[in-house]
């Protein structure tokens, strides 16, 4: 199975990036092939040009390569943090530029049809907010924008959303144990 993985926090040693390449050494364990995308530190361009948005064939190289990834893969995994209930601005960039119509959907008189080849997805976030006060304050916004907005809009009906917080204030324990769960979680997802 084609599995992708993006990875969108700006410092290498994140606790992101612990959560990414856990996700990368379960799948790889399970016998999975991984696309691995840290936009970072490829310094992927979030910028969408009116020029790209009806491009047939003419888009940027970096752009075409995660488009035809993306619809290759039979899973996806998104990591990233929650910063204002939200991700950060070169991941909404990334899936302005490559959940594209013709990509991850498209258009018919009864409305957007799903494209993409992956049946099931996973997210993980980290945020500073307890997940109890995030629900009870914004009402979860990233579990609806991930789950209803992205996912079933591209035809990917199987959907889970992890929150691991308070990060700011966790312990070496609680991290490894978030890990061990991260695994447990891509096991499930995606068996051998």
């Amino acid at each position: 199975m084609k599995v992708s993985i993006i990875l969108c926090h700006q410092h290498a040693g994140s606790f992101n990036h612990a959560i990414a390449e856990t996700a990368k050494r379960v799948l790889e364990e399970n016998g999975h092939s991984v696309f691995f995308h840290d936009l970072y530190q490829e310094k992927f361009d979030p910028i969408l040009l009116h020029e790209e948005i009806d491009a047939a064939g003419s888009l940027d190289p970096a752009v075409e390569a995660h488009c035809r990834e993306i619809a290759e893969a039979e899973g996806i995994i998104i990591v990233h943090p929650n910063w204002w209930s939200q991700m950060p601005a070169v991941l909404k960039g990334w899936l302005d530029r490559v959940f594209r119509a013709g990509v991850a959907y498209k258009y018919e008189q009864s409305g957007p049809v799903g494209l993409l080849k992956a049946k099931t997805a996973l997210v993980f976030n980290t945020a500073n907010t307890p997940h109890d006060v995030d629900v009870a304050w914004f009402g979860d916004p990233l579990d609806h924008f991930w789950k209803t907005c992205v996912f079933n809009y591209s035809g990917v009906k199987n959907v889970e959303r992890k929150c691991y917080c308070p990060v700011i204030v966790s312990t070496l324990e609680e991290r490894q144990r978030w890990l061990a769960d991260v695994a447990s979680r891509v096991r499930a997802a995606f068996p051998a």
